[in-house]
């Protein structure tokens, strides 16, 4: 079992923040370091010190970094032209030593987009985007090097793109689509993705979830496609301590009104965590994404290395 940490900057943290916290994961011995690509907290109050860009959050990280993968969950497709991404992506994968990984959705949140003057679609046109710009992103990653890119659909074209720079892997970052949607997200995570991401919901819900990504991609002939292999990952939000109070503690903010969907969080020990996992791998799960609240709860992310991570290989 693959385990990555997830951290949302946008409820209030500092690139420096962001770097210790990376840094730690990196000792520890996470697998991944993700961050959410948004511009606003989803909280009726505003998050000092402001938000940070993702991508140039991920491109700083990946010079102060050495092991650890760093990736999107997940970019919004709303906020950036499909040619620009998939050149910046590379960028930063080549920065990094091709540890970097394109976490990609059609965007939801519509505070965001009115705050920033950022277009917001309505939902169809969203997935029509998202199509595009997945089809864009991972033609020009693997046109071969000297050939050129084309493309012509509804919302965008390109003629005779060089299609550079290349990414360090080929033929290109890890591609991670998610979400709880039943049609169009499985059929998206068939076609262009390496990664389908069930987020914080429960087993069942995630157990439902998979069965619809693999028949989709049964639909789309994945197998014979030349595609790496699907891997189904899951959610997880975690608060969890040594003492009941230090877990109810850390599970305080998950009470806040927000604009998210119901979750399924762990609150408890150590091990109540490490049970959790096992039942995610039992349905297929081969890596789980932790959400933790805090960037600055340095000791949360050390308890799960030290309690939590040499457990990881007896869950598969």
């Amino acid at each position: 079992m693959r385990v990555a940490v997830f951290t949302e900057p946008h409820r209030g943290a500092t690139y420096d923040d962001q770097l210790r916290f990376a840094r730690l994961a990196e000792q520890g011995g996470f697998d991944a370091f993700l961050r959410a690509d948004h511009y606003q907290a989803m909280g009726d109050e505003p998050a000092l010190p402001g938000p940070t860009d993702a991508w140039l959050t991920l491109a700083a990280l990946a010079r102060e970094t050495n092991r650890i993968r760093l990736g999107t969950l997940v970019t919004s497709a709303t906020f950036r032209l499909p040619g620009p991404l998939a050149v910046m992506v590379a960028q930063v994968d080549q920065m990094s030593g091709g540890r970097v990984e394109l976490g990609i959705g059609a965007g939801w949140y519509a505070r965001e987009h009115i705050s920033y003057g950022i277009p917001f679609p309505g939902t169809s046109e969203r997935f029509d985007r998202l199509a595009e710009q997945l089809e864009v992103i991972t033609g020009l990653w693997r046109t071969p090097s000297g050939g050129t890119f084309s493309y012509v659909g509804d919302h965008y074209r390109l003629t005779d793109s060089p299609a550079l720079p290349k990414p360090v892997q080929t033929p290109g970052p890890p591609v991670i689509v998610g979400g709880r949607g039943p049609k169009r997200t499985p059929e998206l995570a068939a076609r262009y993705a390496d990664e389908f991401n069930v987020p914080f919901t429960s087993v069942e819900q995630a157990r439902e979830a998979y069965e619809r990504v693999q028949e989709a991609s049964e639909r789309v002939d994945r197998a014979g496609s030349g595609r790496r292999p699907l891997t189904l990952s899951a959610g997880i939000v975690v608060a969890i301590g040594r003492t009941d109070s230090e877990a109810r503690r850390r599970a305080a903010p998950l009470h806040v009104k927000s604009a998210l969907p119901p979750e399924d969080p762990v609150v408890g020990s150590p091990q109540q965590l490490v049970d959790r996992i096992g039942e995610f791998a039992a349905i297929g799960t081969t890596r789980v994404h932790l959400r933790l609240i805090d960037l600055t709860d340095l000791d949360h992310l050390e308890l799960i290395a030290a309690e939590v991570l040499p457990h990881m290989d007896g869950t598969r």
